[in-house]
């Protein structure tokens, strides 16, 4: 490689970075309360667990349903004011965690105000993960397109991760409302740094509908979302198996699968490039199979751990692999749509494989979820082998 190109590949690589470090705010944001959230609502308002569920699956609920809007949103006026909307609403949720924090001795008025900041929270995380992508791809061009998800996935599972024991550290130094001042610090900060990028404008001749749109895009949601089951199982129920079996050594295996996704992704778009992204994504799907079927399978933690890096390892190429295909047969004033509701399939597979799993644990054992994943990737396997790579439209 020349000068000149390390040059250029040296800029892309910024100017990526600097747009997926969004999408890392949003999720440093995101993870925070993870760790001390329901204990406040079951304890600290003695509300219980039930109410505690319903509060964090608030956030789940709110970015399901405003997914399509806000790809439409992304399509007609661009991304850059769908990031900063989504920031204006990290800040909301950041407010009202914090005047939740304030008036915790009035506990139903406190729950209320939280439930209120999970939704706003939920609308920004759609906002800005949406955005991000299509701002990266508009910059970049859509012949980045493995990369950039890849990286942008990058950003997500590592914001959560490290976001995750520091919201239980804030929480412990300072008490409930560091969540909502944090939030609000974050938020600030993606605002300054999106102004700073160049904007993208939003395509103003009609592209499909949204029908359309779904038709399309649904075959490779649909095989996205099960091979996700295997994602859902591994991140829920590794603790509880390696507790029911009275092994140490759950953190590892959570660790192991993320590092390996994370190892992975690193290096997605030269893979895709070089055997293309379906026989990339059923080679995976093979792998994850393999990992869950040794975690479920497992005499030691020593394999169980291996088995969630293998699991990951299979998991991380299939959401850009899929996407790419997908977003290739909309047309490009419709790529914010098409990200929105291709990213729906995940969402809802991840909320509702827990319960489903949850079921299966309960009637047949800590390994019946991870044998679940097994069959919803096989599923996922048999979709794809009948897939064809597409031509972009």
């Amino acid at each position: 490689m020349n000068t000149a190109s390390q040059t250029i590949q040296s800029t892309s690589t910024l100017s990526l970075l600097s747009i997926v470090s969004l999408t890392f705010f949003g999720y440093v944001a995101i993870g925070l309360p993870l760790a001390v959230l329901p204990t406040y609502v079951d304890s600290g308002l003695g509300f219980g667990v039930v109410w505690a569920g319903i509060t964090i699956s608030a956030q789940y609920v709110a970015t399901i349903i405003s997914r399509a809007q806000v790809g439409r949103l992304c399509d007609r006026y661009g991304p850059r004011r769908s990031v900063f909307l989504g920031f204006f609403a990290y800040g909301l949720s950041g407010a009202l965690t914090l005047a939740s924090a304030l008036v915790s001795g009035v506990p139903a008025f406190s729950l209320t105000l939280l439930l209120v900041g999970r939704l706003a929270l939920g609308v920004g995380e759609s906002l800005v993960s949406t955005a991000a992508i299509t701002w990266a791809i508009g910059l970049m061009g859509s012949r980045e397109t493995v990369r950039i998800i890849s990286w942008n996935g990058i950003a997500t599972y590592g914001g959560i991760a490290l976001a995750a024991p520091l919201g239980a550290w804030l929480e412990g130094q300072y008490g409930f409302f560091a969540m909502g001042a944090v939030t609000i610090g974050l938020a600030i900060a993606g605002l300054m740094l999106a102004q700073t990028r160049p904007p993208v404008a939003g395509v103003k001749e009609k592209g499909i509908g949204t029908g359309q749109v779904l038709s399309r895009i649904a075959p490779f949601g649909v095989a996205l979302a099960l091979a996700s089951s295997g994602f859902g199982v591994v991140m829920a129920f590794v603790a509880l198996f390696f507790h029911n079996r009275g092994w140490d050594g759950a953190s590892l295996a959570l660790s192991a699968f993320g590092l390996a996704f994370m190892g992975v992704r690193l290096g997605l778009a030269q893979a895709v490039a070089r055997f293309g992204g379906l026989p990339l994504a059923r080679v995976s799907l093979v792998l994850e199979i393999i990992g869950l079927m040794a975690l479920a399978l497992a005499p030691s933690s020593t394999v169980a751990i291996i088995g969630a890096a293998l699991a990951g390892a299979g998991f991380a190429p299939i959401f850009p692999a899929l996407g790419n295909e997908a977003i290739a047969r909309v047309p490009s004033q419709n790529r914010g749509v098409a990200l929105g509701l291709y990213s729906v399939f995940l969402d809802v597979a991840l909320g509702s494989t827990g319960p489903i799993a949850g079921l299966l644990a309960d009637h047949f054992g800590y390994a019946a979820p991870f044998l679940l994943g097994v069959g919803a990737v096989l599923l996922s396997l048999g979709m794809i082998m009948s897939l064809r790579k597409s031509t972009s439209v």
